[in-house]
Formats: structure tokens, C-alpha cells, sequence
């Protein structure tokens, strides 16, 4: 089975899109989406409905569970805030449903897909350094063979074991099997590794190998859009700069 893998699309359809469409070109067996589809970006309600229309499995993001109520937000930066609260308001109310019920975590065999860490998953909390992976190792015979998360917007992986972990520095690697992972897919319409296309994953359960994608998309479109809706122009700058 191929399994395409994306997150944090943060209301960016041009980005989506692209993405979707590479996906269908190269004919997979399943889609996941790691949440955060809201948040930042001009159109939630059109990648609502395009995530619930492609993917077969979509988890809760921190901006998802936000836009809907189901967590406080109230110490987020001002314009973050805002932009949820403008989110709230154009939501469809089938859109709104869906987020409120959707999953904190999904699996897929020895698979597992979460937005932030495993341990804690209504903490949405952050592994992109080989420091956040200590409690991991530490809770190795919980976790699955591999978790797939995104919360970062950034390209990192980590294989770990009961004793220790380390950090996967390829774009394309295989799985050992005496080995467990991490692998955080990147971010669909807000990169923040420098590299401004859109980002996601291939994940083949045979081969037991992974591969992030980059995909260009039409940027200047979609942060028109930002600077024409009620949201800071800093969410459509940011689109040019890959942070």
C-alpha cells in the first residue's frame, strides 16, 4: 500500500491543490491528513471540503481543535487569534461539525497519524529537535512502529529505540524494523524550512520506505488572497519567504 501523508494546509487551497494533484498523479492507495486544515490562510471552507472529499483519514490539529471550541486559544499571538475567530465566522456549519468530531489520533495497521507528539496528544506538543525525543524513548513499547505527525511545518524524522534516538537526515530513507519512528510530514501551505512549495509524504507499507514531496503552487494567488481578506498581510508574506 502507498499512503500519501500531508498536514498543516492552514487554509492555503492553492497549496491543496497542487498537492492533491501530485497525489493523484502518482495513484496511491490511501490519504491521511494530519490536521491544522483552518488557520493563517484565506480559505478554510474550501479545504474542508477537499480534505473531507480526498482524504480517508483526517486528524485533529491544534488550529482545527481551536476554530471550533475545542481548546483555549486565548494565549495565542493577537493575529493568530484573529484569524481563527474570522475562520469561525465563514465556516460552513457542516465544515464546523466535522472539526468538532474529529479524532485526536487514527492508525492504520502498525501505523499511527497525530498532529503533535504521541504522549500527549491534547497538548498538541512539538518534536523537531532530537531533545524532544527523550520522553519518547522513554515511552518506546507504547508507541506505534511509526507515527506520523505534523504541528512543525517542518521536514524531520527520528528513529528511536528503548535506549535511544536519532535524527534521519534524508529526504527519501527506508524503515529498519528493529527500529521505531517519527516522522513529521511538513506543512502543505505554510513551509517553514525555507523552501516555499508545498510539502508533504509517501509512505509505501511494502517497501517499508518514506519520501517527502515538494510541489510548487501558485504563492502570489494565494497570498492575494490573504491580503484581501480580514487577516494580517504577514500570514501571505510569510508564503514568499518559506518561515
Amino acid at each position: 500500500m502507498r499512503i500519501g501523508i500531508f498536514s498543516d494546509i492552514h487554509a492555503n487551497l492553492e497549496a491543496l491543490e497542487a498537492i492533491l494533484r501530485l497525489y493523484d498523479r502518482l495513484d496511491l492507495d490511501y490519504l491521511a491528513c494530519l490536521g491544522d486544515v483552518v488557520g493563517y490562510g484565506a480559505q478554510p471552507d474550501e479545504c474542508c471540503d477537499l480534505v473531507r472529499q480526498h482524504a480517508d483519514v483526517t486528524v485533529l490539529g491544534n488550529h482545527d481543535a481551536a476554530v471550533c471550541g475545542r481548546m483555549d486559544y486565548s494565549y495565542y499571538r493577537a493575529a493568530a487569534r484573529e484569524a481563527l475567530d474570522w475562520h469561525a465566522s465563514v465556516l460552513s456549519s457542516d465544515n464546523m461539525a466535522w472539526l468538532e468530531g474529529l479524532p485526536y489520533r487514527a492508525t492504520l495497521g502498525d501505523l499511527a497519524f497525530c498532529h503533535g507528539s504521541p504522549l500527549d496528544l491534547e497538548a498538541f506538543e512539538y518534536i523537531f529537535v532530537l531533545d524532544q525525543m527523550r520522553d519518547v524513548v522513554a515511552a518506546h513499547e507504547a508507541q506505534a512502529a511509526v507515527t506520523f505527525i505534523g504541528h512543525s511545518h517542518l521536514c524531520k524524522s527520528f528513529s528511536f529505540d528503548a535506549r535511544d534516538a536519532e535524527e534521519v537526515l534524508k529526504t527519501r530513507f527506508s524503515l529498519a524494523a528493529d527500529r521505531k519512528y517519527i516522522v513529521t510530514v511538513g506543512s502543505v501551505g505554510q513551509p517553514r524550512d525555507y523552501d516555499t512549495r508545498a510539502c508533504c509524504g509517501v509512505f509505501d507499507t511494502d517497501a517499508r520506505s518514506f519520501e517527502y514531496h515538494r510541489v510548487p503552487y501558485d504563492i502570489e494567488s494565494a497570498a492575494r488572497k490573504i491580503f484581501e481578506a480580514d487577516l494580517s498581510v504577514a500570514f501571505g508574506k510569510r508564503l514568499f519567504l518559506g518561515v
